[in-house]
Formats: C-alpha cells, sequence, structure tokens
C-alpha cells in the first residue's frame, strides 16, 4: 500500500514538474553571478540632444517664438502710438488727406504746368474751402433756425405740461413745477459745493482745445509737405533700407497707397450715401435745418459707432421739436433703416471690393481696433489693415495689381527707376525729375562741369590775318 501511495505521489510531481519548468537543485541556482552587458545608445549616434527632437516639434517651436516676437513687437507698437496720439493721429489724417489730394495736385502739375509749391497749396486751399463752405452754411442756418427751434421747444414743454394735467394721468402741476424748482436748486447748490472741480474741468476743456488746435497744425503742415515732397520723404525712407530690399518694399508699398486710395474714396462714397438718405427723410418729413442735418451726418459717418449716435440723435430731437413725436419717431425709423443698410449691406461690400478684404474681415477689424484703441483705432483699423494686407501679398509674390508693373503714371515712379530716383534724392540740391532719374543729374552735372572749363580756359585772340581770312571765308 506504501509503496502504491509512493509511486502516485511520484507520478503527480513528475506531472507537474513537466509545466513548472527545470528544477533548482542547489542554493547557487537562486543566486546568478553578476554578468557585463552594454546597452544601445540612445542618440543612435546623434551628437547632440537637439537631434533627438521630432521634426514637427521643431517647427512647432520656430512658429511659436517668432509669433510671440511679432505679438510683442505689434502691442509696444500700439502702445507707443496709444502714448504718442497728439502726433500720430495728426499724422495719419495728413496722410489719408494726400492720398485723397494727390490726384487733384497731380492735375495741377501735368496739365497747368503750376510749380509742385503751388499745386500742394492749391489742394490744400480747395480742401479748406470745400470744408470752411459746407460748415459755414450749415451754422448760418443754424443760427438762423434756432429761435424758432427755441419757441418751438417751449411750446412743446407747455403742452406736456397741459397733457400731464389734464390727459389721462391727472398729475397736479403745482407738485410738477415745485419738483422742478427743487431739481434746479439742488443742481445750484452742488454747483456751488463743486466749483473747483468745475474750475479744473473747465482749464482741462481749455487744455483740450489748445491740444486740438495744435493737432489740426499738425496736420495741416504735415499734409502740406506730403503734398509738396511726399516722393522725397519716401525715396529717403527707402534708402534706410539694403539695397536688396528696395525694390520689393517700394513696389509694395506702392500697391498698398493704392488700396489707401481706394479705402479713402470708398469711406466718402459710404458717408455721402448715409448724409443724403437721412437728409431725404428730414427733407420730405418738412424739417428744419436739412442741410445742417446732412452736413453733421457727413462729417459724422468717418466716426464709427459714435458719429452715426451723435447725428442720428440730432435728426431725431430736430424732428421731435419741430413737428412732435411722430415725425420723431418717423425720423428715428428712417435713420435706424438708413444705417442698418450703410453698416451691414453697402460698406462691408464696397469696402470689401475697394480694400480687397472679406466683408467679414472688416466687421473683425472695426471691433478689434475699437476694443484696444478706441475711436481713433475704428477709424484707422481697416485702412491699415488694407495697407498692410496689399504689401504683405505683394511681398509673398502676389500681385493683386499686376497694371500698376506698366503704368508709367503710377504713384511712386515710372517702373525701373526707383535706383535712379534714389541715386539722385543723394544730390540735396539738385532737382531732378523723376521721369530722368539719376542721367539727367549726371548730364547736368557733365554739362556744368564743361562750363566751367570753357569759362576757366584763357581766351586767345586769333592773328590779324587769321581774322581776314575768316572774314572773307
Amino acid at each position: 500500500m506504501s509503496d502504491d501511495s509512493s509511486r502516485a505521489l511520484r507520478s503527480i510531481s513528475e506531472f507537474f514538474e513537466r509545466f513548472a519548468g527545470p528544477r533548482l537543485s542547489r542554493a547557487s541556482d537562486f543566486d546568478p553571478e553578476p554578468m557585463e552587458f552594454r546597452r544601445g545608445d540612445p542618440l543612435d549616434g546623434r551628437r547632440d540632444a537637439a537631434d533627438a527632437v521630432p521634426w514637427a516639434m521643431k517647427v512647432a517651436a520656430s512658429l511659436s517664438w517668432r509669433a510671440i516676437v511679432i505679438a510683442v513687437a505689434a502691442a509696444g507698437i500700439v502702445w507707443g502710438a496709444m502714448h504718442l496720439s497728439i502726433i500720430i493721429m495728426p499724422v495719419a489724417i495728413a496722410l489719408l488727406l494726400a492720398v485723397l489730394l494727390e490726384p487733384l495736385v497731380g492735375w495741377f502739375t501735368r496739365r497747368l504746368n503750376f510749380p509742385r509749391t503751388l499745386s500742394a497749396v492749391l489742394g490744400l486751399l480747395v480742401m479748406l474751402a470745400v470744408v470752411v463752405a459746407s460748415l459755414s452754411q450749415a451754422g448760418s442756418e443754424i443760427f438762423r433756425q434756432l429761435p424758432r427751434l427755441f419757441t418751438k421747444a417751449n411750446d412743446g414743454i407747455s403742452e406736456l405740461m397741459r397733457w400731464l394735467g389734464e390727459g389721462p394721468l391727472k398729475l397736479d402741476t403745482t407738485m410738477i413745477n415745485q419738483g422742478i424748482e427743487k431739481v434746479q436748486g439742488e443742481l445750484a447748490n452742488w454747483a456751488q459745493a463743486n466749483s473747483s472741480f468745475l474750475a479744473s474741468s473747465a482749464l482741462s476743456v481749455t487744455s483740450s482745445l489748445f491740444s486740438v488746435l495744435s493737432s489740426v497744425l499738425i496736420m495741416l503742415f504735415c499734409l502740406f509737405f506730403f503734398l509738396k515732397e511726399g516722393r522725397t520723404i519716401w525715396l529717403w525712407v527707402v534708402r534706410l533700407f539694403p539695397a536688396p530690399a528696395r525694390q520689393p518694399l517700394h513696389e509694395s508699398a506702392i500697391r498698398g497707397w493704392v488700396t489707401l486710395g481706394s479705402y479713402v474714396r470708398t469711406q466718402i462714397q459710404v458717408a455721402a450715401i448715409d448724409a443724403i438718405g437721412i437728409g431725404l427723410g428730414a427733407f420730405f418729413l418738412g424739417l428744419p435745418m436739412v442741410l445742417p442735418i446732412v452736413v453733421v451726418v457727413f462729417f459724422a459717418s468717418f466716426v464709427p459707432i459714435v458719429g452715426a449716435l451723435v447725428s442720428g440723435a440730432i435728426a431725431v430731437l430736430v424732428a421731435l421739436v419741430d413737428q412732435g413725436l411722430t415725425a420723431g419717431v418717423i425720423m428715428l425709423v428712417v435713420i435706424f433703416v438708413v444705417q442698418q443698410v450703410e453698416s451691414n449691406l453697402l460698406q462691408p461690400l464696397l469696402m470689401s471690393h475697394a480694400v480687397s478684404l472679406h466683408p467679414v474681415a472688416v466687421l473683425l477689424v472695426v471691433a478689434a481696433s475699437g476694443s484696444v484703441a478706441g475711436i481713433p483705432g475704428a477709424i484707422f483699423g481697416v485702412p491699415i489693415a488694407a495697407f498692410l494686407n496689399a504689401t504683405f501679398l505683394y511681398l509673398h509674390g502676389y500681385d493683386s495689381m499686376p497694371a500698376l508693373a506698366n503704368d508709367p503714371k503710377r504713384p511712386g515712379g515710372p517702373p525701373g527707376m526707383l535706383e535712379d530716383m534714389v541715386a539722385a534724392s543723394y544730390a540735396s540740391k539738385t532737382k531732378v525729375d523723376p521721369r530722368e532719374g539719376a542721367s539727367a543729374v549726371d548730364s547736368k552735372d557733365e554739362d556744368e562741369n564743361a562750363q566751367d572749363c570753357s569759362e576757366d580756359a584763357p581766351s586767345v585772340e586769333p592773328e590779324s590775318g587769321a581774322k581776314d581770312e575768316a572774314h572773307e571765308e
């Protein structure tokens, strides 16, 4: 029995040993000796750890730090422009007006053969005459209609008081008058208590007026020289860059300048449509001061958001005072319809065609620039974006205006004359026709040198015989 049981146990143990692997019978089997081996090189023979970075990560890192540098530079430019707005704003306005007046000044120079200085003066005077004439006509009509409006306003207030007392509300007019007198007394007491604050506010308003006046003078000064010597100033800027970069810079700037001109003309068209639409509404309602309303709406259309609100409020107020609530509501509806059509249909379509920007891009640029820099940002955001779009497209190999490559009358001078004009610009006291270039300067210098040599050469009188022979011949 014992043999059978031991045989069975041995068979079972042999069965399990087949699956358990080899049996360790010695103690040394549990303590293997150390062995030396060499791992593979993790860099696979590459010398620098940067070589192990994937190519996609390298590209992403390069784009990231370059984008950060560009963002920091742009933020610095915006910060500097906001702190130097008293200079940046007049110069920017002068550039836009120079784009608008350049065709007129060029016509004076080419067709009438006026000197460039006289042409610039005439262009400046034409602009001032148009602005002053429109404002003076509007101002004279305002002063002529103000007494009537004040009378209408008093009648309207009296009618309102009568309606409050006799209408469905049945209010006590005596209590209303006492409330008005109480408010007036509180305002007078507040003015006496805050006289120092009012005085400082008056001084700040005075200083603001002086800053506006100085900005206007800076704008007119810069505008005159942009019209008179704009190309000379631009050539000075081009000379600051290396020679290989001058031609692409010059050509791309010409495309940006033409795009800027298209923007200014389109903005004038949009403002005119806005003013004419609201003016027609005021005319058919029989309102007074139609011309002042048109002028105010036209100039206010150049200031986004705020300009539309102010001009619309003035038109609605005139309608309310002159003809009552119904006319005021109708005028409000007219203004709302005109401004919605202008802002959502005409301006995006016309502006996108003029500046080659999508309407969505125009809307986003106005919103973003207005949130960053306020009203000045909303005014200059689209023209800056249009200029940068045209210049960057050309620098990347896309010419949106191929006709300019062969146009001799384009802004910036005829094609292929940049190097000659740059070389001629170094002769600061020599007047050079841009169409002639540096060769004209060289020929003039040679003529002057030849003339000087002929004047310095000693004069030799021929002999009497030679004189007679020459006379006989």
